[in-house]
């Protein structure tokens, strides 16, 4: 595999945990549905694509997932569930209506909940990477997912569990976001420090 954490010229091309924060309360001053997107980009770490394709239909509120359709692969009906936190549920529900749609008779559940386009999408998230004071290569919404990866390895997340979260097929493509310098490398190089 030919796939790394960082670009030719070895600027790394995922956001750190301190960008990460910073691109979210960069997000909370922004209109609520761009912080939505935002919010479920980060916490996720699904393609641009795939948040954009979202219903009210894929989220379960009572189970605490998001349910993705895995747009990469190559055939239909390939989905992956997402746990999310009750603040991103909340917030979702509160800006697009969710628990409404789906309660409602008349089919409101297969309205997107963002009906942008993928450029008016990265358009967005590149605003706010902006105000978030973050650029460069790793500042965009495919930042924000090997961001995720990264995140929830160095928080012991199993990698098969992110595997899954991030709907790849192999192992191997997760595998790559062990190679990020992360909490537990440091505090091994530490030592040498000392």
């Amino acid at each position: 595999m030919d796939w790394s954490l960082f670009d030719t010229a070895g600027h790394r091309k995922y956001l750190t945990e301190a960008e990460r924060r910073a691109f979210i309360k960069a997000a909370k001053n922004q209109a609520p549905e761009v912080y939505t997107l935002c919010l479920v980009l980060k916490d996720t770490g699904c393609r641009l694509s795939e948040a954009l394709a979202l219903t009210a239909d894929h989220i379960d509120l009572r189970a605490g997932v998001i349910v993705f359709r895995s747009l990469k692969k190559r055939r239909l009906g390939v989905h992956r569930a997402v746990p999310v936190s009750p603040t991103v549920l909340a917030e979702l529900d509160r800006v697009h209506g969710v628990r409404a749609a789906q309660g409602a008779p008349s089919g409101g559940t297969s309205v997107r909940l963002w009906p942008w386009h993928r450029m008016t999408g990265h358009r967005r998230v590149k605003e706010v990477m902006e105000a978030a004071g973050v650029s460069g290569p790793h500042a965009t919404a495919k930042g924000l997912r090997h961001g995720f990866g990264v995140a929830a390895l160095e928080r012991g997340i199993p990698i098969t569990l992110l595997q899954k979260w991030l709907g790849h097929a192999k192992l191997a493509t997760t595998a790559i976001y062990g190679d990020a310098v992360g909490a537990e490398e440091r505090r091994m190089a530490r030592k040498l420090w000392d």
